[in-house]
């Protein structure tokens, strides 16, 4: 797992002139099948691997808005495109996987003033646990949650370093 990260971490970095041309090339594409395999990416399941790709490319792309251009509108990448199984659709529960996701929120989405509900473009429905308050006007925000300490969550909202702690509530 550490290789993997390291490799990953390496590929990102070094892919920075790569996020300039128009199009995403896979990690398959730009790896040897000996590196793909040193690193242990062989053992992805394919929604896995297109996930990890996914990732790859938005924070490339989001990293260098100059020269590559964050995707245009409308346009979602493919593992983001496909339901999430019983196992994602049971994160923010009680004894459910607790891993770092990411979904959006259709349209204008003003910021969180105390106990805001935040109903994601996956189903999923959170709301704020504290009342804290966080002004701001964005369209069709992608949002990002984390698992914090003591089983606890952090909603984000991409573009901005502010958190506000959440719970899942449908």
């Amino acid at each position: 797992m550490r290789r993997t990260l390291i490799v990953l971490i390496a590929l990102c970095t070094a892919s920075l002139a790569l996020a300039q041309s128009q199009s995403f090339s896979s990690l398959e594409e730009r790896m040897t099948a000996k590196d793909f395999r040193a690193a242990g990416l062989e053992k992805l399941s394919d929604a896995e691997l297109a996930a990890l790709n996914a990732w790859i490319e938005r924070n490339i792309r989001l990293a260098d808005p100059v020269g590559g251009a964050a995707p245009a509108s409308g346009q979602v990448p493919a593992a983001a495109a496909t339901a999430p199984s019983a196992e994602e659709s049971q994160v923010g529960f009680e004894n459910a996987r607790r891993e770092e996701f990411s979904s959006s929120i259709k349209g204008s989405f003003k910021g969180w003033f105390g106990k805001t509900k935040f109903e994601l473009e996956n189903g999923q429905v959170w709301q704020q646990v504290e009342e804290d308050r966080y002004p701001m006007n964005v369209e069709n925000p992608t949002v990002w949650i984390e698992p914090g300490a003591f089983n606890s969550w952090r909603l984000r909202i991409e573009g901005y370093n502010r958190t506000t702690p959440v719970k899942r509530i449908r």
